[in-house]
């Protein structure tokens, strides 16, 4: 063992922790992991005996099939809302349905944990969305401008340095200093108004 082993253990963590930091970004992690665990009070809890002391207490009901049934259901669809992105909508409204189902099937819902756990799967499933990617870095290593609030000042086929004053008028790309090129207008950049 040398004294290089801890430094490369460190490294071999942050880098798996890392891919799973990229992995987990995406796809509805939360969702999947919500509805999986959702399936298992559901379907755990008709077949389980509990003790409490000398006494055992047995939840099985007639509908033990159908909390088995629910149970695997919910842990499947936790698994496709992870390694399938595209169906969680499908995912997320029949985590839903069978969440609503277990109240009735299966001993209240796994005792309301497996119901709410499936429930909040599901919605978050619903209203997860992929993230956009970040924008890539120029030439010069500074990031391109999106036209979002940092570049809205400043005409797109204006010269570098010819920013605009807020509420003053610019003139238009190939007009004269007055503006006014042929009829056209100037546009105020401040609030979006025509000027003459």
């Amino acid at each position: 063992m040398s004294a290089e082993t801890p430094v490369q253990s460190a490294g071999n963590l942050t880098r798996l922790r890392l891919r799973f930091r990229d992995w987990r970004g995406t796809r509805p992690f939360w969702a999947g992991l919500f509805t999986l665990l959702g399936g298992i009070p559901i379907a755990y809890f008709p077949y389980a005996t509990l003790k409490l002391g000398h006494m055992s207490i047995a939840m099985a009901t007639t509908a033990g099939a159908g909390s088995l049934i629910i149970g695997v259901l919910l842990v499947t669809l936790g698994l496709t809302m992870w390694f399938q992105q595209a169906t969680r909508i499908f995912a997320g409204v029949a985590a839903i349905l069978l969440a609503l189902v277990s109240l009735v099937v299966s001993n209240i819902g796994g005792f309301l944990v497996g119901f709410l756990l499936a429930l909040v799967g599901g919605a978050l499933a619903l209203s997860w969305a992929p993230g956009e990617p970040e924008a890539e870095a120029g030439a010069d290593g500074r990031r391109e401008a999106s036209g979002g609030p940092a570049g809205e000042g400043v005409p797109q086929d204006a010269p570098e340095g010819a920013a605009a004053e807020p509420g003053q008028p610019v003139a238009p790309h190939g007009t004269d200093g007055d503006g006014e090129a042929d009829g056209a207008r100037t546009e105020d950049r401040d609030r979006g108004h025509r000027v003459a």
